[in-house]
């Protein structure tokens, strides 16, 4: 069901359809199109605690201009999408310590979102790109709805299997401190936090990632919700022996330095699934520095082309 006005906009000189508002079973997911819907499908999927415009409006430009017809979401529990309020704030330690008592839904039900927004928008299959929880999102859609994907690219992610992807000390210590208490603290944390998982090797971009973390402030601060998200993947199990059953063109994404989800997550999902394709960027970590946009737009778009001709 369609919740906001459906008219066209322009985004920076983009066709895009504004925000709007699909009904998934009890969750109302706000979504983004651009482009022309008569072209092949991509669905941006994000990772954790990161809201739609993580996958920024020039970097969908970019995808549009090779001829894409792009889709954007907020997950729940994050930005304009259904957030569990009533679930409460779960014990990250205490589930870590193996109760899941608390536990609000899995990454098995953000697969199940995802495919639920493509019913709403009529999309029968589409090109999946997921980004670090994101591109588990993906796998999972690929997994559990098979004929809904016609290429899958994961981003900085991992396999569920906990003997890879381990995120580094400083990274861990950035993902479990205590939330900001206000605007100004909010967005100083996502810069300080991207200071330690984000490329070594390229420029750090402080106003992009300042004005980002504003806006999402501005659409939604909801730190409870990131930790129902972060419970989902703490108890995700391994999708390994799964991925291994695909038959879809797959492409792994990874950064060698990236300290969040080591870059062996990304080597071990490439090798469970048949035939992908991996790229390791090096003095990429756990972001999508500017200056890889070419170079990551020309391979999910070559993967994609690979796909239409099947």
């Amino acid at each position: 069901m369609i919740g906001v006005s459906a008219a066209w906009v322009s985004v920076r000189g983009m066709q895009s359809s504004g925000i709007r508002t699909a009904s998934v079973g009890d969750i109302e997911l706000a979504y983004e199109t651009f482009g022309d819907p008569a072209d092949p499908p991509v669905l941006l999927v994000m990772g954790l605690a990161t809201q739609m415009i993580g996958w920024p409006d020039e970097f969908c430009a970019g995808l549009v201009e090779r001829g894409l017809f792009v889709v954007r979401f907020d997950n729940r529990d994050i930005g304009l999408s259904t957030h569990v309020h009533e679930a409460g704030a779960p014990d990250i330690m205490s589930v870590l310590g193996g109760d899941r008592s608390g536990i609000a839904y899995g990454l098995d039900d953000l697969a199940d979102d995802t495919a639920g927004l493509l019913d709403v928008l009529g999309l029968g299959s589409v090109h999946v790109v997921g980004a670090s929880m994101g591109g588990m999102i993906a796998q999972l859609v690929a997994i559990r709805h098979p004929e809904r994907v016609r290429s899958l690219t994961s981003i900085m992610s991992t396999t569920g299997d906990p003997s890879v992807g381990a995120p580094a000390e400083s990274a861990l210590a950035v993902l479990l401190a205590p939330p900001a208490g206000d605007r100004e603290a909010a967005v100083q944390r996502v810069v300080d936090t991207y200071r330690v998982i984000g490329s070594p090797g390229f420029e750090f971009a402080e106003d992009d990632v300042r004005a980002r973390a504003g806006l999402s402030f501005d659409r939604a601060y909801d730190p409870a919700g990131v930790a129902r998200q972060l419970t989902a993947i703490l108890t995700c199990a391994d999708r390994t022996p799964d991925l291994g059953k695909l038959d879809v063109p797959a492409l792994v994404i990874h950064g060698e330095q990236d300290p969040l989800v080591q870059v062996s997550g990304g080597r071990a999902t490439a090798a469970a699934i048949p035939g992908a394709e991996l790229l390791v960027v090096d003095g990429m970590g756990h972001d999508l520095p500017r200056a890889l946009w070419p170079q990551l737009i020309d391979r999910i778009t070559a993967l994609i082309a690979g796909a239409e001709a099947r």
